[in-house]
């Protein structure tokens, strides 16, 4: 199904005036109750947010909205009218179109390309190109997305690739659309853009929208209603008007939660990590490109950037995972590479992905948490046997001292949540009394509960004299936690700014190239 342009921004009689309703939708895994009895209602032309903890049931329930997974039991009502889906491609005969975090787009063929892909207009056996490329050119009009029909899809930046997504939706004619996490990988004023089409332009046209994020400050920002999930069933909707991000918070966790990083003047003494000119190679170029900062005891560095400007490489290079081409690296005035000596430096690392990175998942959680030191003493003995009880003991006070739960030694590191999984890295980190902390998306996918929890402990972690540098593609935790911040754009350092001074605005267009630091 295609639909043009005028058609989907145009006021369209509905049968009912509530978009989507669903009725006691309960969903069932084997040991796991995904979703329980819940009911939801949302109304045309509006905006309707969805929140709730990692694995509170969220993408389950918009899974089974969208056709990829069936309910065990309840009911689906789409624009007044009772809705059985067996597949996506049934949802989205009925308008319903979802756009994941994790885009699904080829990055070797163009816009027009991603956009038909599984909906191509035909003529006769072949193709009818040109007619889906006037198609697209007249959506791409319409709402004013900065799009070339004839660009390559891995040439874009990553604001622009959304919008290709959204496309995707728009082009089947969807009039209910689902976005999971859209703003994660977007600078402010990318997500400024993605709000005015969907409030003032998709919304506005009598259309709805589904939004699920674990940005507060946006839900509030965007949204008319607010609808809040806790481990499976709903826990209330609200308007958004007059709501708070701690109320939010609060329906989400069952407490109350403080979402303000308290934190005292930095007091920076020494220089404890000093990168300078240093190179990385990328893929097709150099990932990082003649970068030079420092970092001193006692505060925190932030970096700053879209995801996939160098930040990756250039902690790699840091902690000894990958080698550099040219530069300098020292950790309290002297060199060391490779993991192993990096640690021996006093470097601890919390890296971006826990489950590549972090943890050993089919290893219980002591072992876990002397990964890296379960050659040395205390824990190894003169011949290599482990001290199995003094490894017990630490494991038993380290997940009582950081909130790791359940309190189990032998449960796989795999069985914990994605927040418990977290404490347990900074855990051990912490445990290793480093002197340099590096912190990579420190609280990706975590909930809101752990999230707290973390940013306390990485403030607690530089009051103790550690030089601790924050890499994060959450701006708004860069501005919470770090006292000064840099900003990375294509390889490069893109300039410094004191946190106290920045906005979101400034560093935005930094993180785009299109300015300078004041």
């Amino acid at each position: 199904m295609t639909v043009s342009s005028a058609d989907v921004l145009s006021q369209v009689q509905h049968k009912s005036a509530v978009a989507l309703e669903l009725q006691g939708i309960t969903k069932r895994f084997p040991l796991v109750l995904a979703n329980d009895n819940i009911s939801l209602s949302v109304n045309w032309g509006s905006v309707h947010a969805l929140c709730g903890e990692n694995g509170a049931g969220k993408s389950t329930l918009m899974k089974i909205v969208y056709g990829a997974q069936p309910p065990t039991s309840g009911r689906i009502i789409v624009d007044g009218e009772s809705v059985v889906f067996s597949s996506p491609a049934e949802a989205i005969a009925r308008g319903i179109g979802m756009v994941f975090q994790h885009f699904q787009l080829v990055e070797t063929l163009t816009v027009t390309e991603n956009v038909i892909l599984g909906a191509e207009p035909t003529q006769g056996t072949s193709i009818n190109y040109g007619a889906a490329r006037r198609r697209v050119a007249e959506l791409v009009g319409q709402f004013n997305f900065d799009l070339d029909p004839d660009a390559l899809v891995g040439d874009l930046p990553v604001g622009r690739q959304q919008k290709v997504e959204i496309l995707k939706t728009l082009y089947r004619g969807a009039r209910i659309l689902i976005l999971d996490e859209p703003t994660a990988v977007l600078t402010p004023s990318e997500t400024d853009e993605l709000f005015e089409f969907l409030k003032g332009q998709y919304a506005a046209s009598g259309n709805a929208v589904i939004f699920i994020s674990h940005k507060l400050h946006e839900v509030l920002h965007i949204s008319d209603t607010i609808s809040v999930i806790r481990d499976g069933r709903m826990i209330g909707t609200i308007p958004a008007a007059g709501a708070t991000t701690e109320t939010l918070a609060k329906m989400m966790v069952g407490r109350d939660v403080s979402l303000k990083v308290d934190k005292t003047p930095a007091h920076p003494t020494e220089v404890a990590l000093d990168v300078q000119n240093l190179v990385v190679k990328g893929e097709h170029k150099n990932a990082v490109d003649g970068v030079s900062f420092q970092v001193r005891a006692g505060e925190i560095v932030g970096i700053a950037g879209v995801e996939g400007n160098g930040q990756s490489e250039l902690v790699e290079a840091i902690t000894g995972l990958k080698t550099y081409q040219a530069g300098q690296i020292t950790y309290l005035g002297r060199p060391a590479h490779g993991v192993r000596g990096v640690e021996a430096a006093g470097v601890s690392h919390i890296p971006e992905d826990r489950n590549e990175r972090g943890l050993v998942l089919d290893m219980s959680t002591a072992e876990n948490y002397i990964l890296g030191e379960h050659d040395d003493a205390p824990y190894a003995g003169r011949f290599g046997f482990l001290n199995l009880d003094l490894i017990e003991k630490t494991a038993r006070e380290l997940s009582e001292q950081y909130d790791v739960r359940p309190r189990s030694t032998s449960l796989p590191a795999g069985n914990y949540s994605g927040g418990n999984a977290q404490k347990l890295i900074v855990a051990r980190e912490m445990h290793r009394r480093p002197r340099i902390l590096v912190a990579s998306q420190p609280t990706r996918g975590v909930d809101i509960g752990a999230i707290e929890f973390i940013h306390g402990s990485i403030v607690k972690a530089r009051d103790e004299g550690l030089a601790v540098l924050l890499i994060s593609a959450d701006l708004g935790e860069v501005m919470n936690l770090s006292d000064r911040i840099l900003v990375m754009y294509e390889g490069r350092i893109a300039g410094e700014v004191e946190a106290a001074q920045a906005t979101e605005t400034q560093l935005g267009l930094m993180m785009t190239g299109s300015a300078a630091p004041a």
